[in-house]
């Protein structure tokens, strides 16, 4: 078993989602902004750990005044500022796969396609970007990518198979059907229920 070797410093995470190790800029998963993690500083890797869990990885750079961004670090900020998406360092030098690509430039042309676009990435992040890119596919080929087929497609692709119909078991199966009777009521109708 290899020796897991490693120099660990708490740090608190900045507004911008960010960690400094040997002047260079790592980036940390949104919901950490502004508290503290621990950061184990390795030969080769830069972990990041919070609650005894490791929340984040990346290669450890040993140049200065780098900045490693992992974009879908950054993809819950886009619920509520859906705008970084056409200025927002990580999702800028973001390289999806081209069907992706070509449904972002669709919909980046398009009124409020920021939102629309943020909300495919939104709806990947437990599917995972090659269900998206998948999607992306089916619903070019249906014509114009909009957000509304794309997420259809998606949810199609990511639903949980549906368990078989049971088997009724012979206790519940009706024996004795109720007969269709509607003289019942006209008997309650007279005077002394009314």
């Amino acid at each position: 078993m290899p020796f897991d070797g490693y120099v660990e410093q708490p740090q608190r995470v900045s507004s911008t989602c960010l960690i400094s190790v040997d002047r260079n800029r790592y980036s940390v998963p949104a919901a950490w902004a502004g508290k503290v993690i621990s950061v184990r500083i390795s030969a080769t890797h830069v972990r990041i750990v919070a609650e005894g869990n490791a929340i984040a990885e990346h290669e450890r750079l040993f140049g200065r005044d780098q900045l490693v961004c992992q974009p879908w670090h950054y993809v819950p900020i886009l619920e509520t500022k859906p705008g970084a998406l056409r200025h927002g360092q990580p999702f800028i030098e973001w390289q999806l796969p081209l069907a992706i690509e070509r449904v972002r430039t669709f919909l980046l042309k398009q009124p409020k396609g920021d939102r629309a676009f943020a909300d495919l990435l939104l709806a990947a992040r437990s599917s995972g970007l090659e269900a998206l890119d998948v999607a992306c596919q089916l619903a070019s080929e249906h014509g114009q990518p909009h957000a509304s087929v794309v997420l259809n497609e998606l949810r199609r692709l990511t639903e949980p198979e549906r368990s078989p119909a049971m088997a009724v078991p012979a206790v519940l199966i009706l024996r004795n059907e109720p007969v269709a009777d509607c003289g019942r009521y006209d008997s309650l109708l007279g005077g002394c229920h009314v």
